[in-house]
């Protein structure tokens, strides 16, 4: 399953109203933990198909969306579902540790 992107105009309609649970990836072009991040989302994204939807969200590009989720360090990951917060990774994970955070959350 491909990660899309999301913006600051389809946020509410892809994650907030989503059905299923959501991660969304917070990223900028200049970091290098997000840069190492995108494989290991889109590995997640294959690895939970049908069960979790994943996007990308670049917050130089995104200002609204990633100021109201209070960003203040990235690559963050947060997890959305029925349209709230439920967990915030922060940083570089690999993606088995990454799978464990999404699995202690029970979605």
């Amino acid at each position: 399953m491909a990660v899309n992107n999301v913006v600051d105009a389809t946020f509410k309609t892809e994650v907030l109203e989503n059905s299923l649970p959501t991660v969304v990836d917070f990223w900028a072009e200049w970091c290098g933990p997000c840069r190492m991040m995108a494989p290991v989302i889109t590995a997640l994204s294959e690895r939970y198909a049908g069960k979790i939807n994943f996007f990308k969200m670049d917050t130089d590009q995104n200002p609204e969306t990633a100021q109201n989720a209070q960003i203040t360090g990235i690559p963050c990951c947060i997890v959305y579902k029925n349209g709230e917060e439920v967990g915030r990774i922060v940083g570089y994970r690999a993606e088995d540790s990454f799978a464990e955070e999404l699995d202690k959350l029970n979605l």
